[in-house]
């Protein structure tokens, strides 16, 4: 028994070996974005995936997608820093599919 290892220890060297390590990491991204991109953005915009250095996040009408165009730069950044390397590569700001972000 004292050979057995937690999930939390075997999971990332498994996806490292499956070649999916930059994928986890992404997915991380959709799940930590409101953390990341802070309140008042995360109030108007929701990161819903990620694939291939693309996180897409739905939008809460087209000022708030223009202003946050603005600062994808600057998001970018804050989620690479977060993230502890370079994943994610641009972000795709697309209409909310008539839900509430709220």
């Amino acid at each position: 028994m004292r050979d057995m290892k937690s999930l939390a220890t075997i999971l990332p060297e498994l996806f490292k070996q499956l070649g999916l390590e930059e994928d986890a990491r992404g997915w991380q991204a959709v799940t930590e974005w409101p953390a990341v991109a802070g309140e008042r953005i995360a109030k108007h915009a929701r990161a819903v995936s990620f694939r291939d250095g693309s996180l897409t996040v739905e939008v809460e009408g087209s000022a708030w997608m223009q202003e946050l165009g603005f600062l994808e730069r600057e998001l970018v950044r804050k989620l690479n820093r977060h993230l502890g390397r370079d994943i994610v590569r641009e972000v795709r700001w697309v209409p909310a599919r008539g839900r509430s972000l709220r």
